[in-house]
């Protein structure tokens, strides 16, 4: 009896580097991505974008490949705060990419989709806002604000989450009166926050 003690008692060290050289790795690769995530929250909270954007990115590099779900809603999140550190033609890029990607996939979360739709239909809005500035030629806007329109229309229709959909009611709203606006009349007033 003592012999089999010991035996399993000197085994217990193997085992213990077995799981730490094997998916304990996993384990680490997560806790490396949630101590960024949390740099980047607190770095959202702080309204430091770039500091955000950074960390998201590091947080994404650390991730498991296998953890999906956490990867696209980092991926919003980076989008989101790009936005706001006025990167809009990157973040508009990269959300239309993420929407696709989650469009294609038959398990995707529908609350991380409608959200993921909800910000490209306003990153959209905010390009075809600037564009009118710039008095770029209805053939390049159009298309962008009709994409945000019919984005807002599918999630004030379709959505789940009953205060998004009444929040894209309203911006649907919105983007029809911007596309029906001059552009002059745009000079005077202040760019709308995002």
């Amino acid at each position: 009896m003592r012999i089999i003690f010991l035996t399993l008692w000197c085994l217990l060290p193997v085992a213990f580097a077995a799981y730490h050289f094997g998916p304990g790795q996993d384990q680490l690769r997560l806790d490396t991505t949630e101590s960024h995530l949390s740099d980047a929250r607190a770095a959202a909270a702080d309204e430091d974008w770039p500091t955000a954007i950074e960390a998201y990115a590091e947080a994404l590099a650390a991730l498991p490949k296998d953890k999906t779900t956490l990867s696209q809603r980092i991926r919003l999140e980076s989008a989101k705060a790009k936005m706001l550190s006025k990167q809009l033609p990157a973040a508009r890029e990269e959300l239309a990419t993420l929407v696709t990607e989650l469009d294609d996939e038959q398990s995707t979360d529908p609350q991380l989709r409608d959200e993921a739709r909800a910000t490209l239909a306003n990153a959209r809005y905010y390009m075809t806002y600037l564009m009118k500035l710039e008095g770029l030629p209805d053939d390049a806007w159009e298309p962008e604000i009709e994409a945000a329109r019919q984005e807002y229309k599918l999630l004030a229709q379709t959505s789940s989450d009953k205060t998004l959909a009444a929040q894209c009611a309203n911006d649907l709203e919105a983007a029809i009166r911007l596309a029906r606006t001059d552009p002059a009349e745009l000079y005077g007033l202040p760019i709308p926050s995002q």
